[in-house]
């Protein structure tokens, strides 16, 4: 037998008894096995020809074993304190567990009984109970599960499938079974940390039609520690989290008046936008762009044409008739626009690469559940790109596109990138050459571009590969910014062509391209990185002048002129209110400098500075020391030529 790539001599009969012979050091927080690369339960048998790897507590598997028996332990809890509930599905997620639930005659959980349930969990922890694993007939199974419709609704569907299949169940106790296919930790004792967080609504199966059941969300790791530090994590995710920042910065809301996902900016908030939105522009413009400019709506056939309405109708707006006839969608993507307007003129080499860049607002019928802040909306503004190149040119324009994304990332202070190349997925369209070549392409542009980035094989999107970048925030979350996405098909459907160097017809290779993702979620992002802190070259308000007295308003103002006439965006505040107040609303505000100008500083020419993150006030700064400070700290930031 190996044993993590070992030769192991002696024999053992299952993965107790192999536990039982190692080092404690060894056997420590071991959860399961992977047998022949699959993950199985402990007490798996096992035979002196396996290949056998340990898993702990601590390790990716580890911990979706620990957060899964745990959902168990959830739903057991829950069966204890509710009798007659109906328990649904409990899988894991990305920190966590979750379990859905149908309480007899329409009952509903408080969130003070997250804290019983909490309690009912830990008390089935300390009885250590074993996860025992068996398997039984369909048959078996729907009589075990006699009494919970969710059970046998899955089972059955099992049952049409396949009538003859074993299935597998775990039992906690007499009083718990639960229809899964495993692994679990051996008992639950080996469940060490988890909180119970939240109950919300969600739909069985996803479905709006089927039943309501309600959802308690819990957090499971491998040590309190971990537990510790994530909730800590949470807590600051929780300060910075956009929509709380933007209501209190007073920078866009989402009136109910105007409905769900669709957002409004207020003054501040759109000049950010504005700020944002020109710099891209006029950087787009001096690496060669060409701006374009789509409508809002389009009729349906230009979406037939480019397979919107086959492949991704579920997620567009419903459709408007008007007096001839004709049905308009408002427009889910950018794409046909630019495909139309490079078909309008023929094209020869000579016109290539060509780049058609759009600010373009797009509607997306996005499900009420998924909507969240500016991340995730129904009417959202791209900063869309395409760009049409010849089968030669692919390779370098992915490459060049590569340094304009990260240079434009970086020029709004992001710093921590990787990038992800994902590759032709098991269900595809086009040909292989075409498919190799495209992925070769992008390949040898991340090689060459020096950033890290991994393979996601079989993650492309059905008609070509795709590199998407990646962000890593302040606190270590990992966000998905701008996709690159090569195009081998939206050509074809449009029949765009170029005239080569011998007066062929031939077929561009088109580069789909947002660079923010879309203004809205690229809003989200900064603002939740900063923590409301932005940049100071976005702001309205760069520096807010306060005077001490009415005596020292004149200067204020003075102050005032030369940091505008310097370029410099200023604000000059009233001397009536009492100043500890006004410098505390100031900081609220997120200013980057506050001045606070006295009857010393008139006579002196003087500022006294607060910098915004500084505790301490620097008085007596000469104004024009401060002038060609401030000017450089928040100067527009500047690119390289591309």
């Amino acid at each position: 037998m190996k044993l993590d790539g070992q030769s192991y001599e002696e024999s053992v009969s299952s993965g107790t008894d192999l536990l039982a012979r190692l080092p404690k050091a060894t056997a420590k927080d071991v959860v399961a096995l992977r047998v022949n690369g699959v993950l199985v339960d402990i007490r798996h048998s096992l035979d002196p020809d396996d290949e056998v790897v340990l898993i702990h507590a601590d390790s990716h598997d580890g911990l979706d074993i620990v957060r899964h028996s745990s959902a168990h332990v959830l739903a057991q809890a829950v069966v204890r304190l509710f009798p007659g509930a109906q328990y649904a599905i409990g899988p894991t997620t990305e920190d966590g567990f979750f379990y859905d639930f149908l309480l007899p005659n329409d009952g509903r959980f408080e969130e003070s009984d997250l804290a019983k349930v909490e309690g009912e969990m830990r008390r089935i922890v300390a009885e250590d109970q074993p996860f025992i694993r068996a398997e039984v007939t369909i048959e078996e199974a729907e009589e075990l599960f006699a009494s919970q419709l969710f059970k046998r609704e899955i089972l059955a569907a099992i049952r049409d499938v396949d009538a003859a299949q074993i299935v597998s169940v775990y039992r906690n106790r007499p009083d718990f079974v639960d229809l899964c296919r495993g692994p679990h930790v051996p008992s639950t004792r080996y469940l060490k940390s988890f909180r119970l967080q939240r109950v919300s609504g969600a739909y069985w199966r996803g479905d709006e039609k089927r039943p309501q059941l309600q959802r308690i969300y819990g957090i499971a790791f491998a040590s309190e520690k971990a537990t510790t530090d994530y909730l800590t994590f949470l807590e600051e995710s929780e300060k910075r989290d956009h929509r709380r920042i933007g209501q209190e910065l007073d920078w866009f809301h989402f009136p109910p008046e105007i409905g769900s996902g669709l957002v409004v900016f207020h003054p501040k908030g759109a000049y950010i936008r504005y700020r944002m939105e020109e710099f891209s522009r006029t950087k787009h413009l001096d690496a060669g762009y060409e701006l374009v400019w789509t409508p809002h709506l389009a009729k349906s056939t230009l979406y037939e044409t480019s397979g919107h309405l086959e492949w991704y109708k579920e997620g567009m707006y419903p459709p408007m008739e008007l007096d001839e006839g004709d049905l308009y969608y408002p427009k889910p993507m950018n794409c046909p626009g630019h495909m139309l307007i490079y078909r309008s003129q023929p094209r020869s080499y000579r016109d290539l690469p060509l780049r058609l860049f759009e600010f373009g607002t797009v509607y997306r019928y996005e499900r009420s559940g998924t909507l969240h802040g500016l991340l995730r909306v129904r009417g959202l503004t791209q900063d869309d790109s395409h760009i049409f190149c010849t089968p030669s040119q692919l390779k370098d324009e992915l490459g060049r596109l590569l340094r304009f994304v990260i240079a434009i990332l970086r020029a709004f202070g992001l710093e921590d990138f990787d990038a992800e190349l994902s590759t032709r997925p098991e269900k595809s369209v086009g040909n292989d050459a075409e498919w190799e070549f495209a992925t070769e392409a992008a390949r040898l542009a991340l090689d060459t571009s020096g950033i890290e980035y991994s393979i996601a094989e079989g993650e492309g999107a059905f008609y070509a590969p795709k590199i998407d970048i990646h962000l890593t925030d302040a606190i270590g979350r990992r966000w998905q910014l701008s996709t690159l996405q090569i195009d081998l098909q939206e050509p074809q459907r449009f029949a765009l062509e170029f005239q080569d160097t011998s007066n062929q017809k031939l077929r561009p290779y088109m580069i789909h391209r947002a660079l923010f993702g879309s203004v809205e979620r690229f809003f989200a992002i900064l603002t939740e990185h900063y923590a409301g802190a932005l940049p100071g070259w976005l702001l309205e308000e760069q520096i807010r002048i306060l005077p001490v007295t009415e005596e020292a308003q004149d200067w204020a103002h003075t102050v005032a002129q030369t940091c505008k006439t310097n370029g410099l965006r200023v604000v000059v505040g009233s001397a009536g209110e009492p100043l500890g107040g006004r410098i505390r609303k100031a900081k609220m505000d997120k200013v980057p400098y506050i001045l606070v100008v006295g009857n010393n500083d008139v006579s002196a020419e003087t500022v006294g500075v607060n910098r915004r993150g500084d505790t301490k006030e620097q008085r007596g700064i000469a104004l024009d020391v401060f002038i060609a400070e401030a000017v450089q700290a928040l100067q527009e930031p500047t690119l390289d030529a591309f």
